[in-house]
């Protein structure tokens, strides 16, 4: 579910994500028959904050502050961690202190719409907030409401592809299983321009080889990239011969680097008794890579009709 995915991708910080997950796994339990239309909203990947902070404080029976102030600024030394879903509906803020504290804030706007400046009012804990309210949680070092109600207000926000958080100033209030003690505080992120999403292309050659010795096809293509990455290149050679079809399947990765495209070579064995011969054939190609820097599997295919010669090599 989605706090559990926020663990792992904030979970460098094995004793406090350890932690965070027995929180969260009891305060699930407890809170088993809510419902939310936000889980279903899928988290990019995590991002470090490059200059930010986080702080609130808590009156006297406040639970998560304990009456406490508490401050994080990257300046200092603490770390800070953020990510969004992708269609920028919930962003989730780490914090993990050069003190060894750790804390998570999570905002979320009601009915997956896209959190946007202004004021969420009504809040409750998310991910258990229903379609109709705001969510909103405030919880860390071993603590955790298990009801809360509360509100935050959105100076600015601006997001990137992919749940990217370039920039988020709020102030929340988040009050504990209904008391009027409140926690009060703010964050404030300021991330570069976010880099630009994968752009992945493969074609086709138009000619191939079709063994004489195995039957095997050999075909290939050029893929094409805006970032270095690995590259898979799979498919199929399809070619219907004296009204045989004779098809089979090819993988292969090549490392993609930008600039000039990359040449790939696959070989495709028939999966009949029949061997592919001279002609044409329909060649179908899937490029697939994962973006370094959003961590979204990005594909692209091509199909071509390919010209196969002779060869008297083994493929």
């Amino acid at each position: 579910m989605s706090r559990l995915t926020a663990v792992s991708l904030n979970g460098a910080r094995s004793g406090s994500a350890l932690a965070r997950l027995a929180t969260v796994f009891a305060l699930t339990l407890a809170c088993a028959g809510a419902t939310t239309g936000l889980l279903n909203a899928p988290a990019a990947q995590a991002q470090t904050v490059s200059d930010g902070s986080l702080s609130f404080s808590g009156d006297a029976g406040d639970y998560i502050s304990g009456g406490q102030s508490y401050s994080y600024a990257t300046s200092s030394g603490d770390g800070l961690d953020t990510y969004a879903s992708t269609d920028d509906s919930h962003i989730s803020v780490s914090v993990n202190g050069a003190n060894g504290d750790w804390w998570y804030l999570d905002l979320a706007a009601p009915g997956g719409q896209a959190l946007a400046p202004g004021d969420y009012t009504g809040a409750t804990r998310y991910p258990f907030n229903s379609a109709a309210e705001p969510g909103l949680s405030v919880d860390g070092n071993g603590r955790g409401c298990n009801t809360l109600t509360g509100s935050f207000h959105i100076a600015d926000v601006a997001f990137g592809p992919d749940g990217y958080v370039q920039k988020l100033d709020a102030t929340y209030e988040q009050h504990c299983e209904g008391g009027s003690a409140a926690l009060r505080g703010e964050v404030h992120i300021d991330n570069p321009a976010p880099p630009a999403v994968l752009d992945l292309g493969v074609s086709v050659g138009l000619t191939g080889k079709a063994s004489t010795l195995d039957g095997k096809a050999t075909i290939g293509g050029t893929v094409s990239c805006n970032a270095p990455v690995k590259v898979s290149v799979s498919g199929d050679v399809t070619q219907v011969a004296k009204k045989v079809l004779i098809k089979g399947s090819y993988a292969t990765s090549v490392d993609c680097r930008p600039g000039t495209p990359v040449a790939w070579t696959a070989v495709a064995d028939p999966t009949g008794t029949t061997p592919f011969q001279k002609g044409d054939v329909e060649v179908n190609a899937r490029a697939s890579a994962v973006d370094p820097n959003y961590g979204q599997l990005v594909t692209a295919n091509q199909t071509a009709v390919v010209s196969l010669d002779k060869s008297t090599s083994v493929s």
